[in-house]
């Protein structure tokens, strides 16, 4: 049992704050000291111009290629390839999912062994191709496999970069660059419905307009990995772009958010089972399942959705555009306002309100005017992207170790896809215009990510209590191995609500 007296790695910080290095190192000695401001300021500053764009631009392209079957859909791809027989459209779009649940948590177990900046740039440099390979098609069939073969290449891109990233970033500055970072999905959605308006025009005998959507975005995102293969940011100790100077920096800086006491870098049996048991992870994954069906339903769906309000396909294809502006300013301005507040909870029940209104205006929408309907939609969308992001940098806020960090993000985002494959078949032909099985599916699966939230939050409070009433400090006599092996375990770490 500990003693009465605390030991410097016994030391508690206020909520929100982690300990302090372990004692009789030189390395911990110099963490002590104080960081320069200014030093700091300028690393951060440089990091966000290394980092974020690039990944923006990447995950923006997968986002496209993933969802421009939506607007291949509207512009001749259901009728040429008869996808309007049975659920063929559904099953297109759940194809996809197979492979990319199933290969999200492989995938980040080989990122942390290889170089990032090669390994995610190869993989858009595939599925760029094929990409392309569905404007070719002829088939339901051959639509179905590409659709299997695009979701095994992307299944690395957003558990690798949310990994690679947190590696950079304190807790608390994480959530605006996440959700900065998010809004290219915003972005592709509006791109994609403007790239789809411009290119209707394209469509000759023999080659449609939707081939050339599929073909056009496809050859966009191979190029752009050639480049991106040079811009990637690596880990930490690995990349270039820091000096040895920057790179002691951050190891410091890192070292005071999280505690170098609350470390997980050894993959053993006392580390696995710290990792499958820990409830963060699982109702993470839950949160993020729940919020995920309402905005991957609506981004697959939307083109549809506002064609069934009597637009043309066109001018539907436009229409997209200022749904996702709102989306991109909810999921800007919640991340300011979250990361100056240090808190995620009331944000992530507040999105869940704000989709609720607009999910109860279209299943009462039955003799309501379009302007109505449209205004709903805005509501859904504003809603539910502000979330998705927070749910992500939430988990990773309170998770610590670089085994935790890899697993956690990759089994959130491979369960949480899972609401792609319960999105793609709520939307049924038989109920439009009023789909009262989608709306109503995504609204109670919101719910359901909203009430885990909750759960989650107080469970956190709870452990927060518990540890600084000393409750969790008989951890610390466990083997030194396991202790200096604990992650977000150990006693003095205090989780982000």
């Amino acid at each position: 049992m500990a003693s009465n007296m605390p030991s410097p790695e016994e030391k508690h910080l206020e909520a929100g704050a982690h300990a302090v290095s372990p004692p009789d190192s030189t390395a911990s000695e110099a963490c002590d000291a104080p960081i320069d401001p200014e030093a700091e300021r300028k690393l951060v500053a440089k990091l966000d111009l290394i980092i974020f764009p690039v990944f923006f631009l990447i995950y923006m392209m997968a986002f496209l290629d993933r969802i421009n079957i939506s607007n291949a859909s509207i512009q001749g791809l259901t009728a040429e390839l008869e996808l309007d027989v049975g659920s063929r459209f559904n099953v297109c779009l759940f194809a996809y999912y197979i492979s990319y649940v199933l290969l999200e948590i492989p995938s980040n177990m080989i990122i942390k062994k290889v170089r990032p900046s090669l390994y995610i740039s190869s993989l858009m440099f595939i599925w760029g191709i094929i990409n392309m390979c569905m404007g070719f098609v002829h088939s339901y069939g051959a639509l179905v496999a590409l659709r299997i073969l695009l979701g095994a290449f992307e299944a690395g891109v957003l558990p690798g970069i949310i990994y690679i990233t947190s590696m950079y970033y304190k807790r608390h500055e994480y959530q605006k660059r996440m959700s900065f970072f998010f809004c290219s999905t915003v972005v592709a959605g509006a791109f994609g419905g403007l790239l789809a308006y411009a290119i209707a025009g394209l469509g000759r005998e023999g080659m449609a307009a939707w081939r050339w959507i599929f073909i056009i975005e496809g050859a966009i995102t191979s190029a752009l990995a050639i480049v991106a293969a040079f811009v990637i940011i690596d880990w930490p100790e690995q990349t270039r772009y820091l000096s040895a100077e920057e790179k002691e920096l951050l190891r410091r800086r890192m070292a005071a958010d999280v505690g170098d006491v609350c470390r997980m870098d050894t993959l053993n049996k006392f580390a696995f089972g710290r990792i499958v048991r820990d409830y963060k992870i699982w109702l993470s994954a839950l949160i993020y399942l729940g919020i995920s069906v309402a905005g991957l339903s609506g981004t697959f769906f939307l083109p549809t959705i506002l064609l069934e309000f009597k637009w043309t396909a066109q001018e539907a294809q436009v229409r997209t555009i200022p749904v996702y502006v709102l989306a991109a300013g909810m999921m800007l301005l919640g991340a300011w306002a979250s990361d100056r507040l240090k808190h995620r909870f009331g944000f992530i029940f507040g999105g869940a309100c704000f989709s609720t209104i607009g999910y109860g205006m279209l299943l009462a929408q039955e003799g309501k005017s379009r302007n109505y309907k449209f205004a709903a939609v805005f509501l859904v969308f504003g809603g539910a992207y502000m979330i998705t992001p927070m749910a992500l940098a939430w988990l990773q806020n309170n998770l610590s170790g670089h085994w935790k960090r890899a697993f956690g993000a990759s089994a959130q985002v491979m369960i949480g896809n899972l609401g792609g494959i319960i999105g793609a078949f709520i939307f049924i032909k038989a109920e439009r215009p009023y789909y009262k099985t989608g709306y109503g599916v995504a609204l109670g699966m919101m719910w359901v990510g909203a009430l885990a939230a909750t759960a989650l939050a107080a469970l956190m409070w709870r452990e927060n209590r518990k540890r600084e009433r000393g409750q969790r400090d008989e951890r610390l006599a466990l083997p030194e191995e396991d202790r200096r092996n604990m992650g977000d375990w150990h006693p003095s770490f205090r989780f982000t609500l």
